[in-house]
């Protein structure tokens, strides 16, 4: 057993480059890790994380989900990641059935022509920015063809995403940058809204319009105006920054294993279950922050009511307990299930959307470029206290 000292600190950005022996220590030597520094606890294995997950009376999110913002009461601000049943429930069933899986399913043929006006103008050019170039336009253009943002806005929008996550030493995303994004976003999500009260369309902005459902009172209603602003923001700001990480990890990861690569270059069939693999192996967003109703007790630490709990679904996939060999990426690998996308009530209202992307994108992929190497001197990560990933990815075909 290592003697120094155990430190996970959610804002070091070299931890945060190479985070898994810190998590295995936390998993073997404290599963419910208390952090006197920032005042939280941590859940590192997968069966506790998946537990706190399903134990939504006891682990709620009403005080945040993200450590910086974590405290105060957020459930007033109507944002459904905020939200516990029975408010949660409510206006997830009414989202949901705006998310249709018609529309999802619908996207394929978008989806791979995204992805061929991308690629094809790289081919023969001995290398490019797989994330910046392609990466992180595909799933903005896709959330934005979903949600009903008109063509020429879609960068503007995707750059503002982009800015909502800018981080600043010692405040993480509470900080004027990542504030204004916010503002601005806001704003131009409201004119979309209102503009679709004045003329439907088939887009998911009017589905978010025209939803409606019956509260506790037995009255049937639909989203306020800003209700559908905050569901927008939510949808588009989680469908473009989670499936960009997941696409720069798959570059990293089979890059880094190129007999995998070659497997599923050879056999596309692989393709979905290597998604699987590569969401569990790296999680884009590997850390949900939860806030405790009443004390609960976890292998002999009595966490307090009133306490931060973060659950680190990134530790969790990489768990020996719950995955043979976890360390070790394999496309061939089986397994039931990985927590990747949450768990429960708050699983990922995306989730089919990102693995639609992930397939197509890494189908398309590997038929114009079956092999191809990271210049990782000019990477570049970016970093979070809740996504984890890489911002530029060049490499060399």
């Amino acid at each position: 057993m290592a003697t120094d000292v155990l430190d996970w600190d959610p804002f070091d950005v070299d931890l945060d480059a190479a985070p898994h022996a810190t998590w295995r220590r936390m998993r073997d030597e404290a599963p419910a890790y208390w952090n006197e520094r920032y005042g939280f606890w941590a859940l590192s294995r997968f069966a506790d994380v998946q537990a706190a997950h399903r134990d939504v009376a006891t682990f709620i999110s009403g005080r945040g989900t993200v450590l910086e913002l974590m405290g105060e009461d957020l459930s007033r601000t109507g944002q459904m990641i905020f939200l516990d049943p029975p408010e949660h429930d409510r206006l997830r069933q009414l989202v949901s059935r705006a998310f249709t899986s018609r529309r999802v399913t619908g996207l394929e043929s978008t989806i791979r022509a995204i992805c061929a006006e991308d690629l094809d103008r790289f081919v023969g050019s001995g290398g490019f920015d797989y994330l910046a170039d392609f990466g992180a336009h595909l799933p903005s253009q896709v959330i934005s063809s979903l949600m009903g943002v008109p063509e020429p806005d879609r960068e503007p929008v995707r750059e503002l995403i982009d800015t909502i996550f800018h981080i600043e030493p010692g405040v993480g995303m509470i900080n004027e940058t990542s504030f204004g994004a916010q503002l601005a976003l806001r704003d131009y999500f409201n004119d979309q809204v209102a503009e679709r009260r004045r003329a439907p369309s088939d887009d998911l902005f009017t589905g978010l319009v025209e939803a409606s459902i019956v509260d506790d009172s037995g009255v049937s209603r639909q989203l306020t105006q800003d209700e559908a602003a905050d569901f927008a923001i939510l949808l588009v700001g989680a469908g473009t920054e989670t499936v960009a990480r997941l696409l720069g990890w798959v570059a990293v990861v089979l890059a880094e294993h190129p007999d995998q690569r070659a497997a599923l270059a050879a056999d596309p069939g692989l393709i979905p279950n290597a998604i699987e693999e590569l969401l569990r192996y790296e999680a884009p967003s590997p850390v949900q922050g939860r806030w405790t109703t009443r004390e609960v007790v976890f292998h002999g630490s009595a966490i307090p009511a009133g306490s931060k709990v973060l659950l680190l679904t990134g530790s969790a996939g990489r768990d020996e307990r719950a995955f043979p060999h976890a360390d070790r990426f394999d496309v061939h690998r089986r397994f039931d299930q990985h927590l990747s996308f949450g768990y429960g009530i708050h699983f990922c209202l995306g989730a089919a959307l990102a693995r639609l992307e992930g397939r197509i994108a890494l189908e398309e992929t590997l038929r114009r470029f079956p092999e191809w190497e990271v210049d990782h001197e000019r990477a570049e990560r970016l970093h979070t206290s809740t996504v984890r990933g890489y911002k530029r990815v060049p490499i060399r075909i």
